[in-house]
């Protein structure tokens, strides 16, 4: 079982880009932390990427999703811009959770849209990292996997 954890741009800044929006904790802790969480489930296979270019993004989704059972996805800005990205959710046809770590909803109107929730199962907002970790829990369960420790 493999699920593919995805990240947009300027994600790579984590725990030093604007702290007191999106926190301390770094890309790398967030990673850590799920990979602690995927003990839970024997056999299950996390696979990592970032990037600030919307084509990689799209070119990893097209080329991991066909060996994937499902997607965590923090689209950043592009939750709010990129029908592109909606599309490949959509054609790579497995369930995909989208996440970001503040509460898009409080924030400014721009960020209350999100083009990519509508090919996803669900969203997971304001809960900062820990929305990574509900993400993978909630996919888990949807992929009927059964906890072994």
């Amino acid at each position: 079982m493999r699920v593919l954890v995805g990240d947009g741009p300027n994600l790579n800044l984590l725990g030093n880009r604007e702290p007191e929006i999106y926190g301390r904790t770094s890309r790398a802790e967030i990673e850590a932390s799920l990979r602690r969480v995927a003990l839970h489930w024997p056999g299950l296979e996390l696979d990592f990427f970032q990037t600030n270019s919307e084509g990689a993004l799209l070119d990893w989704l097209h080329a991991e999703a066909p060996r994937a059972q499902g997607i965590i996805l923090n689209p950043g800005g592009w939750s709010h811009s990129s029908i592109a990205l909606r599309d490949a959710i959509a054609a790579v046809g497995i369930p995909t959770i989208e996440v970001h770590l503040t509460n898009v909803h409080a924030r400014e109107p721009f960020r209350r849209r999100s083009l990519v929730a509508g090919a996803c199962v669900g969203t997971i907002a304001g809960l900062g990292p820990y929305g990574y970790e509900a993400a993978l829990v909630a996919l888990g369960r949807r992929l009927g996997l059964e906890e072994g420790r």
